[in-house]
C-alpha cells in the first residue's frame, strides 16, 4: 500500500513539475487544442450569470442614457471631448487623466496583491461577453460539450450546416451589436444611428472601418476566445508578479485532496489514505481555458470559478464537505485555515476606497470654466499720456457646460483698470472656446516693482465664476 501511494504521488509530482511547460490549448506540434468546455452549474455560475446580465445592461443602456442633457458616457476621442456621468473633460483636463491612470494602475496592483484576478473572472468584458453570450447561444444551439464534440466529428450534412451557420450567423449579429454600442461610446448615439440610416454610400471609409472592427469583435468570441487571455492579455503575467501566498485565488486544496484517486462506493478514504479527491477531472472539464486547477496558480486561470461548482457538485454526490476548490490563499490552504478578512485585507482595501474617493473628488470638485491669461509675448509694459502704464494680455476661455453666457473681465488687485481690446462682453457658448484680448492699465506707484501679481477676476453676470493670477510688467522702481 505505501509503494503503491508513492508511486501515485510520485506520477502527480512529475504532472505538477512538468504542466507549465506548455499551454493546455496547444499540443506538442504546436498546433492549437480546441476546447470544449462543460456548460457550468452552480451557486457561483447563478451569481456570474446575474453580474454578466447587469454589467451587459449597464453596458448597453449607458450611450442612451443623458444627464443633464449631455450623454451618461462619451469618449470622442476625434474630437478631443470626453464625458463622464454628465460632466465634459476637455484637453485642458489632463492631469485628470494623468492622475486617473495613475490611481487606475494602483488600484489594479493593490486589488490583484489582495483579490488576485477577481477582475478577469466576474467584470472583464472579455469573459462576460464570451461566457455570458457566446458561449450561452453555443450551448443553445450546438448542446453541452459532448454533443458539440460530436457534431464537429460527424461528417457535414443538412443538420450540420444549419447549426453552423445558424450559431456564425447570431456570432456576427451580436459582433455588430458590440461595434455599433462600441462607436455610440465614441460618437454618440445620434451620430451612430445618421451613419447607420444614412449608408456605405455616404460614408464608404466609415463603413469599411465599422466592417473590419465589427470582423475583430467577432474574430476575437469565435475564433480565439481562450487564446486572448492566455497569449494576448498581458494581465495573465502580470498577476504573477503582484500575487503573494495571501493573495485570494481560486485553489485547490491540495492538503485535503492529496492523495486524489478514483472513487469506491461504501470505502473509507481516510483509512485508507486518500484524500478527497476522487479524480474525476470535472473541474477540468468545465475551464474554459482548458486548465487543470489542482496543478496550483497558472497565469491561463481566470478565476471564473467554474470548476469550484464542478467540484462542489461532486462532493455532494459522494457527501463530502464542499470547499476542496474554493476561494482561498495559498497560505489558506497550507494551514488549513478558511478565508478570513484579516487586518492586511481590510487595510488594502481601506487603501482601495481611498483610492476612488480621492479620484471622485477630484473630479466632482474641477472647475466648469478654465481661462487662461497671457501677456503678449514680445512686448514689455507701455506708458500713456496719464503717466500709467499698461500690459496687452492674450486670454482664452473654454467652457466645459451646456450654458451658453456672457462673460467679462475685471481687474480686483492692485487698483487698475481692465479694458477690451473689442466689446466688453464675451459670448460664451456651450461647451465653446472664446479668444480675446485685453490691457491692465494701473498706475506705477501701485506696483510691486518690475514685475508685480495683479488677479483679475471672470463674471457672468454678477456671480464670479473664476479668479486668475498673472504678472504685469512694469518700470523700475526708484
Amino acid at each position: 500500500m505505501v509503494e503503491e501511494l508513492k508511486d501515485v504521488y510520485e506520477e502527480q509530482n512529475d504532472a505538477e513539475n512538468t504542466f507549465r511547460d506548455s499551454l493546455a490549448t496547444v499540443d506538442e506540434e504546436g498546433k492549437r487544442i480546441w476546447l470544449y468546455p462543460k456548460k457550468p452549474k452552480g451557486r457561483f455560475t447563478n451569481w456570474r450569470n446575474v453580474v454578466n446580465s447587469i454589467l451587459l445592461i449597464i453596458l448597453i443602456g449607458s450611450p442612451f442614457v443623458t444627464v443633464g442633457g449631455q450623454p451618461l458616457m462619451l469618449f470622442d476621442i476625434f474630437e478631443r471631448k470626453f464625458i463622464l456621468f454628465g460632466q465634459i473633460f476637455w484637453p485642458q483636463d489632463f492631469h485628470l487623466f494623468v492622475i486617473a491612470m495613475t490611481v487606475l494602475v494602483l488600484f489594479i496592483v493593490l486589488f490583484t496583491v489582495v483579490y488576485g484576478r477577481i477582475f478577469c473572472g466576474w467584470i472583464c468584458p472579455q469573459t462576460i461577453f464570451m461566457e455570458g453570450v457566446f458561449r450561452k447561444i453555443e450551448y443553445w444551439i450546438e448542446g453541452d460539450y459532448v454533443a458539440q464534440k460530436k457534431l464537429d466529428k460527424q461528417p457535414w450534412n443538412s443538420g450540420k450546416i444549419l447549426k453552423k451557420s445558424g450559431k456564425q450567423f447570431l456570432f456576427i449579429v451580436v459582433s455588430t451589436v458590440i461595434m455599433h454600442t462600441f462607436m455610440a461610446y465614441l460618437i454618440g448615439v445620434e451620430s451612430t444611428w445618421e451613419i447607420i440610416v444614412s449608408g456605405p454610400a455616404t460614408n464608404p471609409g466609415g463603413f469599411v472601418g465599422v466592417v473590419v472592427v465589427t470582423g475583430l469583435f467577432y474574430g476575437v468570441f469565435s475564433i480565439m476566445r481562450e487564446q486572448v487571455c492566455t497569449t494576448i492579455c498581458p494581465y495573465g503575467r502580470l498577476q504573477g508578479v503582484l500575487l503573494d501566498r495571501n493573495s485570494v485565488i481560486v485553489g485547490y486544496d491540495h492538503i485535503r485532496g492529496e492523495s486524489r484517486s478514483k472513487f469506491r462506493k461504501d470505502e473509507d478514504r481516510k483509512v485508507a489514505g486518500k484524500g478527497d479527491c476522487i479524480d474525476c477531472k470535472q473541474c477540468v472539464y468545465v475551464c474554459p481555458t482548458g486548465i487543470d486547477i489542482r496543478n496550483g496558480t497558472q497565469l491561463e486561470c481566470v478565476n471564473c470559478t467554474a470548476c469550484i461548482d464542478a467540484c462542489d457538485s461532486i462532493m455532494d454526490r459522494i457527501d463530502k464537505p464542499r470547499g476542496l476548490v474554493r476561494y482561498a490563499s495559498e497560505a489558506n490552504i497550507a494551514d488549513n485555515k478558511s478565508f478570513e478578512f484579516t487586518a492586511r485585507i481590510k487595510a488594502y482595501s481601506v487603501l482601495l476606497v481611498l483610492l476612488i474617493v480621492a479620484l471622485v473628488s477630484l473630479l466632482i470638485i474641477r472647475s466648469d470654466f478654465e481661462t487662461t491669461i497671457l501677456r503678449q509675448p514680445g512686448m514689455t509694459f507701455q506708458k500713456r499720456d496719464d503717466g500709467r502704464v499698461s500690459n496687452l494680455y492674450q486670454m482664452k476661455m473654454v467652457n466645459k457646460t451646456s450654458l451658453t453666457m456672457n462673460v467679462r473681465f475685471e481687474l480686483l488687485r492692485p487698483a487698475g483698470e481692465l479694458q477690451m481690446v473689442k466689446s466688453d462682453d464675451i459670448l460664451l457658448e456651450e461647451q465653446g472656446i472664446a479668444e480675446g484680448a485685453f490691457f491692465v492699465i494701473i498706475d506705477p506707484k501701485d506696483l510691486d516693482g518690475m514685475s508685480s501679481k495683479i488677479e483679475i477676476g471672470v463674471f457672468s453676470g454678477e456671480e464670479q465664476i473664476e479668479t486668475v493670477k498673472t504678472k504685469f510688467l512694469g518700470p523700475m522702481s526708484r
